[in-house]
């Protein structure tokens, strides 16, 4: 009985994981569809502008998925105990989702450094006389992925005459970062009012590099207390291993009563917990 209600569960969460998937999937092909540009019907077409994607997307349900899967091989394949599946498998999915944070926190730091960048190749260009949209090609040739393929939207869209402000707020729906708002505001309110706007972006480049060099102090603080965690929790199954090794039939015999699996589980638990603590006090907000 236990394992058809254990089987049902993993079944009843894949299927729910499945169903976000697939209706995330759905929206994404709708937005891409919408932002495709209506092809001009006549005996010479336009060339194509260039369609650029969210720079990120976020898996968060991926983990989960994982944890699943995992429970479902070791109840089902390894004949584990319940309360170890359980355990277990939250641990699998909180460092998946640690995993997948990380990612992503890298991706956003690699864009914003590569922005800041651009945005001092754009002063030197604006002061040699260049005009916007020569200093933004000027900077998308230099940039790299995944900033060039945005700038390469925005100075396509620019060339074909598109309105400046939608293309600006364009860039900061697909990368919606506080850098690139403030990026994409000081170039609107320049197309609006006019004016010089190499000393308005050089100042919106100081501050981007300030707040990359803020975020990387913080995470180098807080990484010493990650690795510490880390070492603990290492430390705990490096024990239990030593402890195996030294009485083993006590430890298996231990691990056969309830009490004991469910003394391990609640452990492995509380390190799950331990995890969802350090992810929530070393993210940075600012």
């Amino acid at each position: 009985m236990i394992e058809i209600l254990v089987l049902a569960g993993l079944l009843l969460g894949l299927g729910v994981i499945a169903s976000y998937w697939r209706n995330a999937r759905i929206r994404a092909l709708a937005r891409e569809r919408m932002e495709i540009s209506v092809e001009v019907s006549g005996p010479s077409q336009p060339e194509q502008i260039p369609t650029a994607r969210l720079f990120l997307v976020r898996h968060h349900f991926l983990p989960w998925m994982l944890g699943l899967l995992a429970a479902g091989l070791l109840y089902f394949a390894c004949g584990w105990a319940l309360p170890f599946v359980i355990a277990v498998s939250l641990i699998v999915s909180l460092l998946a989702a640690r995993l997948e944070s990380f990612l992503a926190v890298r991706r956003t730091t690699q864009i914003e450094t590569q922005l800041a960048d651009a945005i001092d190749l754009m002063v030197a260009a604006l002061r040699a006389g260049a005009s916007i949209a020569d200093a933004l090609e000027n900077a998308m040739r230099e940039s790299g992925s995944p900033l060039f393929p945005q700038l390469e939207e925005v100075v396509g869209r620019i060339r074909f005459g598109d309105d400046r402000r939608t293309v600006y707020r364009g860039l900061t729906e697909r990368v919606p970062l506080e850098t690139f708002l403030l990026f994409s505001s000081a170039l609107s309110v320049q197309s609006e009012t006019g004016g010089s706007l190499a000393p308005t972006l050089a100042s919106v480049g100081r501050t981007i590099r300030d707040r990359i060099e803020i975020a990387r102090r913080i995470r180098s603080n807080s990484a010493q207390s990650e690795v510490s965690t880390l070492a603990v929790f290492l430390l705990t199954y490096f024990i239990a291993v030593l402890v195996w090794r030294g009485n083993p039939e006590q430890m298996h015999e231990f691990l056969a009563t309830k009490i004991g699996q469910w003394a391990v589980a609640g452990t492995i638990l509380l390190q799950a917990v331990g995890l969802v603590w350090m992810s929530l006090i070393s993210r940075i907000r600012f």
